[in-house]
């Protein structure tokens, strides 16, 4: 797709019908509270309502009519399988519905990545998601969640941001959902979307989107969530590293993982230990990915020499985090066979 330049920006002065948004809140930093405002770490995440989140953006008003929901309020740290379906049904109940124009989920930082991938591949609307989050608590100096908020719902009310899946507003920029990494423990610009960069940005009012999105996703995607809310298949991850052996390999087989993603160095390596036990997890009926620890880059399929022979799956750009949620969704439609998982990930 060729790269693009689209903008949106409020009416002036003519009276107007303002779009209608849905926002889920879910709890995080971003509804995190502390006794001391110049506290940005010992707080209490998800403890602050939906509704004083709205209310700290005033502004918010003037861009969309908001329609809230507190479906959670938690530490995304402890994001359960189980609300992963329960927000992606919801989700898509709600665009089913022509009152509403766009959606937007206030979610914790450290799983925000992984959740924003899932609904990128099961949401069945070209209407705009939207997640957004904070790095500071809504009680800190200079908290980031109220600009965030008012930045996520202008990009779900923007005509623009239609049929790019599912998105990421935070500060400023606006990232697609495969893109997107957390790339910093305290910055207040901690998402990056690393090798692509952003496809666009918003401020005061105004978006734009100086590229598409290239791969399938949404309604272009073959995953439905309803295969795999009500037992997602075990995939977990390990890491290949110096004297690795193959303990962690031996134990998640032993107890019946249907799934292995391997956090590899560089290229997605792995250590040679490590790699005998995964040949063997192959032969037993588990379904191998190499991704990479590294922070960027991609991992290349080491075709005959390697992969083919040893029946595993190169995860490409997806980082490990990603790649479990992509190996879950195929798994649960059935796609287990090293051929089909390849091209699976060549395309999602």
């Amino acid at each position: 797709m060729a790269p693009m330049t689209t903008s949106t920006t409020p009416a002036s002065s003519s009276p107007r019908v303002l779009p209608r948004i849905a926002v889920l809140a879910t709890g995080g930093t971003i509804a995190g509270s502390a006794a001391d405002s110049a506290q940005t770490a010992g707080y209490q995440a998800g403890v602050v309502g939906v509704d004083k989140l709205l209310a700290a953006v005033p502004g918010i008003a003037h861009v969309a009519r908001i329609d809230a929901e507190q479906v959670a309020s938690i530490d995304s740290k402890d994001m359960p399988l189980t609300l992963w379906a329960t927000l992606a049904e919801r989700v898509n109940a709600l665009l089913a519905s022509d009152d509403v124009d766009g959606l937007v989920i206030t979610h914790g930082t450290d799983t925000l990545e992984e959740t924003a991938y899932l609904l990128h591949l099961v949401v069945k609307s070209a209407k705009p998601v939207v997640l957004t989050a904070a790095m500071r608590p809504s009680s800190a100096l200079s908290a980031d969640g109220p600009l965030n908020l008012l930045g996520a719902v202008t990009v779900a009310a923007s005509p623009a941001a239609r049929g790019q899946g599912v998105l990421v507003a935070f500060n400023n920029r606006i990232h697609s959902a495969r893109d997107i990494v957390k790339t910093s423990t305290y910055a207040v610009d901690a998402f990056q979307s690393p090798e692509i960069g952003a496809l666009g940005w918003v401020q005061d009012g105004r978006v734009e989107f100086q590229r598409g999105v290239v791969r399938p996703h949404t309604s272009g995607a073959p995953f439905v969530i309803g295969e795999v809310a009500n037992g997602w298949p075990g995939v977990e991850i390990i890491t290949s590293y110096a004297g690795a052996t193959r303990t962690m390999v031996d134990a998640l087989v032993a107890a019946g993982v249907r799934g292995i993603v391997v956090a590899g160095t560089g290229n997605g390596s792995i250590h040679s230990a490590l790699q005998a036990a995964l040949a063997d997890a192959v032969n037993k009926g588990v379904a191998v990915v190499r991704s990479s620890r590294v922070g960027s880059g991609h991992v290349m399929r080491n075709g005959a020499a390697s992969d083919d022979a040893l029946g595993f799956v190169s995860a490409g750009t997806l980082n490990p985090y990603k790649a479990r949620v992509l190996l879950m969704l195929a798994l649960a439609a059935g796609k287990a066979d090293a051929a089909q998982l390849q091209q699976i990930f060549d395309t999602y």
